[in-house]
């Protein structure tokens, strides 16, 4: 019987696939002990509740969805370049450098920091397509 390596780069999918949860969580900090009339959470209609935030909450749950959004493409790329026999150390290194940019990402989010958000996702999406072709021969 033969064991798949599990590679640090599907390790970066999993934290990948958990920012999104930790978006969410910042956008509701704090507003669980609150009654739902007096503004903290309301879990029977979140989706509500979360439209209706503004500032920073607004803007973690904003990085949510992108972060959502960001995921089947490095997820594809990632899988691709395992099939594709990518140099293993490149692979890892470049998906370790997806993560920590999505991270940075979510922080100048929820700073609104603008700009350099927009930055840091392009070079983001840089890196997945870097990904996507480091098997390619």
């Amino acid at each position: 019987m033969t064991f798949a390596r599990f590679t640090f780069a599907y390790w970066c999918l999993l934290v990948a696939a958990l920012l999104p949860i930790i978006c969410a969580g910042i956008a509701k900090y704090g507003t669980f002990d609150k009654p739902r009339r007096d503004g903290g959470f309301d879990n029977h209609n979140p989706r509500a509740w979360l439209a209706r935030q503004t500032d920073w909450r607004a803007r973690a749950n904003a990085a949510q969805a992108n972060t959502f959004e960001a995921l089947p493409f490095f997820f594809a790329a990632v899988i691709i370049a395992h099939q594709l026999q990518a140099r293993q150390a490149l692979v890892d290194i470049l998906a370790f450098m997806f993560v920590v940019l999505r991270i940075a990402y979510v922080l100048m989010y929820v700073a609104d920091m603008a700009k350099t958000r927009s930055s840091v996702w392009a070079v983001a999406l840089l890196v997945n397509i870097v990904i996507l072709f480091s098997g390619y021969r």
